[in-house]
C-alpha cells in the first residue's frame, strides 16, 4: 500500500471511532433524562404530566378532643378519609365502650350511649391509602349528673321468672319520665312465638305492654328497656338500661261468678274444678272484671285499717292462709273457713274472694303471677290502675295510651 493511500485509511478509521463515541453519548444522554423524547415520535402521557399526589388520611371523631361536659346521650362515632380504619378502642374510669365497625372499614359506632361524669380515651389505628400508618389519642369528659338528674328503670316480671298468661310487662320509673316518646322508642318487648302487643303509661312513672289478647301457653319472652342516657325530659335522663327473658307457664284462667257464688278453675281450655265461694257483701262488692294475681303468699295478716275499714265492719285476721293477691286496694283469693256455710250460696266477705281451706291450698299451689281471674255478676267494674287492670280495656283503647300513638 502506498504511503497516500494508508494516510486516507487512518482519516477514515479515526473518523469511525470519532462517529460512534458520538453514538454513544448520545445514548447516554437518553437514558439518563429518561424523558426526552425521539425525534419526531409523539408525546406519551408519562412524558407530558407529572404523577397525581396521594391525598394525606383523615380520622374524625364526633366529639372534639379536650372537650368537657360532653352530653351523656351522645353515640360516639369514628370515621375517616383516604383510609381504612385498623382498631378503635375506647376506655374510661367505667370500663372499654364496646363499638362495630363497618364492613367497609370507614367508620367505627358505639354500641352504647354515654356515661355521666366519665372521662374517655379514644385510640384508633388507621391505614392510610398512601401506605402510611395513621395514629390518634382523643380525650374528653362527659357531663356529671346529680341523682336528682337520673332516673332508674325496674322491669316485672323478673328475669327467668314462669308467669301466667295475663301478665304484663311493667316498667317503672324512680324519677318521672315527660318525654315519653322518646323513651318508648327504646324499649321493646319480643316473644317467641311473635304475639303483637302495644305500650300503656298509666303515669309519667309507669309503663305497662300487653300483647292484643293473653300470651300464649309457653311463650319466651324478651324485654329491652335500653334507655341509658336517654333524655327523659326537665334535665333528666335515663339511667342503667334492663334486659331480661322470662316465659309463660299453662295458661290458667278462672272464672268467678258472684251471682252464682261458684268459680270455674281453667288450665290450657279444660276445666279441672268448680269452688263454691263467697264474694263482697253489700257495701263491699267485688269488682268484676278481669283481674290478674299480683302476689301470693302462703299466710298474712289482714288489717281492715290499711284499707280504711274501720268501727263495726273492722277486723284484724293474724294467719289468713293461701292468700293471693288481685288488687292494690284489698281483694284477694284466700282460704276463709269461717264462712264456708255461705260459700256456694251467699256473700258475705269485704270483697275477697273466700273458699275452703283445702280448695285454697289446691288453687295456691297451680297458681302463678300473672294468672288471670275473670269476674262477672257484679255493677262495680274492676278498674285499668288498680292492680294489673290492663285487660279491661279493648286492645284498640289500651293502645291508645301509647306514646308512639
Amino acid at each position: 500500500m502506498s504511503e497516500s493511500r494508508q494516510r486516507r485509511h487512518g482519516r477514515r478509521a479515526i473518523a469511525g471511532a470519532a462517529a460512534l463515541v458520538a453514538i454513544a453519548a448520545l445514548g447516554l444522554t437518553a437514558c439518563d433524562t429518561n424523558d426526552a423524547p425521539l425525534v419526531g415520535s409523539e408525546p406519551t402521557d408519562a412524558t407530558s404530566s407529572s404523577a397525581a399526589p396521594v391525598a394525606k388520611p383523615k380520622v374524625s371523631l364526633n366529639v372534639e378532643s379536650g372537650t368537657a361536659d360532653v352530653s351523656v346521650d351522645t353515640t360516639l362515632a369514628v370515621t375517616v378519609a383516604n383510609a381504612e380504619l385498623e382498631s378503635v378502642d375506647v376506655t374510661s374510669t367505667e370500663g372499654a365502650l364496646a363499638g362495630t365497625m363497618a364492613g367497609n372499614g370507614l367508620s367505627w359506632k358505639a354500641d352504647s350511649r354515654l356515661e355521666p361524669g366519665t372521662s374517655y380515651v379514644v385510640k384508633t389505628v388507621a391505614q392510610g391509602t398512601n401506605g402510611k400508618q395513621v395514629r390518634r389519642t382523643s380525650k374528653f369528659t362527659t357531663q356529671d349528673l346529680t341523682l336528682d338528674e337520673q332516673t332508674y328503670p325496674s322491669v316485672a316480671p323478673l328475669a327467668g321468672e314462669t308467669v301466667g298468661v295475663g301478665m304484663p310487662v311493667i316498667v317503672t320509673f324512680d324519677l318521672p319520665v315527660t318525654e315519653r316518646a322518646s323513651f318508648e322508642k327504646h324499649m321493646s318487648v319480643t316473644s317467641t312465638p311473635r304475639q303483637p302487643g302495644a305500650w300503656h303509661w298509666l303515669s309519667d312513672t309507669e309503663a305497662h305492654w300487653r300483647p292484643k289478647t293473653y300470651w300464649k301457653a309457653g311463650t319466651d319472652v324478651h324485654v329491652d328497656v335500653d334507655v341509658n342516657s336517654i333524655p327523659a325530659g326537665h334535665g333528666i335522663y335515663g339511667q342503667e338500661s334492663r334486659q331480661l327473658d322470662f316465659e309463660v307457664g299453662d295458661a290458667h284462667i278462672y272464672k268467678v261468678d258472684a251471682q252464682t257464688h261458684q268459680m270455674k278453675v281453667f288450665s290450657n281450655g279444660s276445666l279441672l274444678r268448680t269452688i263454691p265461694i263467697t264474694t263482697g257483701k253489700a257495701g263491699f262488692t267485688t269488682r268484676s272484671g278481669t283481674k290478674v294475681i299480683i302476689e301470693k303468699f302462703d299466710s298474712k295478716r289482714m288489717n281492715s285499717e290499711t284499707v280504711g275499714i274501720t268501727g263495726a265492719e273492722a277486723y284484724d285476721l293474724d294467719n289468713v292462709q293461701w292468700a293471693m293477691r288481685l288488687t292494690y286496694s284489698g281483694e284477694f283469693i284466700h282460704a276463709a273457713p269461717w264462712s264456708v256455710g255461705s260459700q256456694g250460696y251467699a256473700n258475705v266477705s269485704h270483697g275477697c274472694t273466700g273458699m275452703s281451706t283445702d280448695n285454697a291450698a289446691w288453687l295456691y299451689a297451680m297458681s302463678r303471677r300473672g294468672d288471670v281471674v275473670e269476674y262477672t255478676g257484679t255493677d262495680r267494674p274492676m278498674t285499668l290502675d288498680n292492680g294489673y287492670g290492663d285487660w279491661n280495656e279493648s286492645f284498640a283503647q289500651y293502645a291508645q295510651a301509647s306514646a308512639l300513638s
